[in-house]
């Protein structure tokens, strides 16, 4: 039994592959083909871009692919939702379209547009927003490069954006939100339908999942006299609750948690002022919730 899976081409790539390694499935990249071979003989993968995604998951041609929610909803295609993956091409935050104009332009919302150019790739969405406002523009599909479009080839444009550095970069000024996005691991109905193929798919999301649990955080292990125990656990912004168990000397216990990377600087510090000793800060792959 194979799983094909599909790996964005493009901005989404290098994350989804970093992704892959940290989730312990690394996979192995030709800079001239478009498949990828992994450790596991059982899974497949090609590269294909996020844009196309949903079809070929839809078509069967792949069992389950990773894409944004935006081009699920462009696609209007019945795939299954998996997973949420909360990341991007430079962040783990989700991603924004928005509808953007000069900034000299008089435009101060989408009402002022009727009639008017709106340049994007995401045509149906930019399409249903309007209708939905009752406004009537021309929508055009951008083949990339929106930022340079207004005000000479389009009045306005949708276009996604992590930190709208690039529109400000081009002097565009951003009017509202049409659609917030992030990756998903979508699967074929009749694919995830099948058992086993249900089975590899679902641990794909586990794994992927603990790997992004995992980022950015580290594991404390410390040890502390049981009359301490209250001050140290003052100290501790657990994810849970922390473990703790008892040592061979009664009267101490050992204490085991995680915490983000950025605290570990004013937590530990503050752990040694609340008597904890043997303190230990060690990397995490994993963080399975």
């Amino acid at each position: 039994m194979k799983l094909r899976i599909g790996i964005p081409k493009g901005s989404l790539q290098e994350a989804t592959l970093e992704l892959f390694a940290r989730a312990g499935l690394p996979a192995y990249t030709n800079g001239r083909s478009y498949f990828a071979s992994t450790a596991d003989p059982e899974i497949d993968c090609m590269l294909i871009r996020a844009q196309e995604m949903a079809r070929y998951v839809e078509h069967g041609a792949i069992d389950c692919g990773l894409t944004g929610h935006d081009w699920v909803i462009e696609s209007g295609l019945e795939v299954v939702t998996v997973s949420d993956l909360i990341y991007a091409k430079r962040s783990r935050g989700k991603v924004r379209w928005v509808l953007a104009v000069p900034e000299d332009s008089s435009i101060q919302r989408a009402e002022d547009l009727s009639g008017q150019i709106v340049a994007t790739e995401l045509v149906k969405v930019t399409r249903d927003y309007f209708a939905k406002k009752g406004v009537e523009v021309r929508v055009e599909f951008s083949w990339g490069a929106t930022e340079v479009k207004p005000p000479m080839l389009a009045d306005a444009i949708v276009e996604v954006t992590e930190t709208g550095s690039s529109l400000k970069a081009n002097r565009l000024r951003i009017l509202e939100t049409v659609l917030e996005s992030n990756t998903q691991l979508i699967a074929n109905q009749c694919s995830y339908a099948d058992r086993e193929k249900r089975r590899k798919v679902d641990n794909l999301a586990l794994m992927l999942q603990g790997a992004m649990e995992a980022q950015d955080r580290v594991g404390l292990m410390l040890n502390v006299r049981k009359e301490n125990l209250a001050a140290v656990l003052a100290v501790l912004p657990a994810l849970q609750k922390p473990t703790i168990s008892h040592l061979s000397d009664e009267d101490w216990l050992a204490v085991n948690t995680v915490i983000d990377e950025g605290a570990a600087w004013n937590v530990i510090p503050r752990l040694k002022e609340a008597q904890a000793q043997g303190i230990v800060e060690y990397p995490l792959n994993k963080v399975v919730l």
